[in-house]
Order: C-alpha cells, then sequence, then structure tokens
C-alpha cells in the first residue's frame, strides 16, 4: 500500500486564497483611498480627496491631475480608528507572510506526506492575521462619518477599504481551510 501522494483539498484551498487575501490586503494598506470626500465647500466641484491610513491625496477629476501628499488640516491621521489601522494592517501582513512560509512547510512542498500539525499551525496564524486587518477595517468603516471632514462634503467608501475587506475575508478563509489539517493530525 502505497501513500497518498495527493494534497488535501482543504490545504489547496487554503495555500490559494490566503496569497490572493495577502495581495488585496498589501494594496488595501497602500494604496490611499480608504475614503473619498467630494462636493467639499469652497473647492472645484469635480475635486474629490482620496483619504488613506497613510496620505492624503487631492484628484481633480477633469483633469486626471491627482497630488499626493496633502496637509492634514483636520487632524485626520491623530483619529484613533486611523492610528489603529496604522498598526494592525502592516502587522497584519507581516504575521501573513510567516503564515505563509509556515504552510508551505506543512504542505508537503518537498515531502511525500504533508504536515498535518504544522498546515493547521499555519492555518491558525493566517486566520489571525485575517482578523488583524478585518478589526480595522471594520472600525474604519464604523467611523467614516465620523471622522473629520469639511462640513457639508460628501463622503463616501473607497476600493482601498473594500480591498482591505476582501484580503482579510481570504485569509480569514483559507486560514480556515488550513486549520482543517488538525482534523488529519488528531486521526493520525
Amino acid at each position: 500500500h502505497f501513500p497518498s501522494m495527493r494534497t488535501p483539498a482543504a490545504m489547496i484551498v487554503g495555500l490559494v486564497l490566503c496569497p490572493c487575501g495577502l495581495l488585496l490586503t498589501l494594496t488595501g494598506t497602500l494604496a490611499p483611498n480608504w475614503r473619498q470626500v467630494s462636493r467639499v465647500p469652497d473647492q472645484p466641484v469635480d475635486v474629490v480627496w482620496e483619504q488613506g491610513i497613510w496620505d492624503i491625496c487631492r484628484e481633480r477629476q477633469s483633469t486626471h491631475d491627482r497630488l499626493c501628499g496633502q496637509a492634514d488640516e483636520l487632524g485626520y491621521f491623530e483619529q484613533v480608528p486611523v492610528r489603529v489601522a496604522q498598526g494592525l494592517m502592516p502587522s497584519s501582513l507581516v504575521l501573513t507572510l510567516v503564515g505563509l512560509v509556515v504552510a508551505a512547510l506543512g504542505v508537503r512542498c518537498w515531502q511525500s506526506e504533508p504536515r498535518h500539525l504544522v498546515a493547521g499551525v499555519a492555518g491558525l496564524v493566517l486566520l489571525l492575521s485575517g482578523l488583524m486587518s478585518l478589526v480595522p477595517s471594520s472600525w474604519y468603516t464604523q467611523e467614516l462619518w465620523a471622522l473629520p471632514a469639511a462640513p457639508g462634503s460628501t463622503l463616501s467608501v473607497g476600493y482601498s477599504l473594500v480591498l482591505s475587506y476582501l484580503g482579510s475575508c481570504l485569509e480569514i478563509l483559507g486560514g480556515l481551510a488550513l486549520a482543517l489539517s488538525f482534523h488529519h493530525w488528531c486521526k493520525e
């Protein structure tokens, strides 16, 4: 009787979803568009301010002129949800990389049989990293309209926040799939 050379489907799912989640979360972390502020009084109608967790950009939509590094006149970066996102999002990215390295060690790679315990631990690490990026994304969304903006302006969700959400969910699902490896480990 020869050992099965097939990698369990749950491990494959985890190894596909987690790197996709990492890319989405990385883009969401770096891109300056967690919130868009438009129709700002005393500004041209086609000017949109894009606020991220690291930068504020001003874009004129009619000409697509974009200028980043704008001054934070309203204290946006001092707000607690923004500060928490500045801490948790990069921490989540680092933890995701660690989880993917551990997952690579557990999901056979160069062995005939996967290491179910190692893959399960990687799943827990990736699940934690997904939760670490979901918390600031959720909190920021909850406080989106409470964060400082010019009175009378229109606020909307930016694409970076959506990408952070999606990346977090993919990491959580991938982490759960890898954590199913504990079931095989317990049976052994």
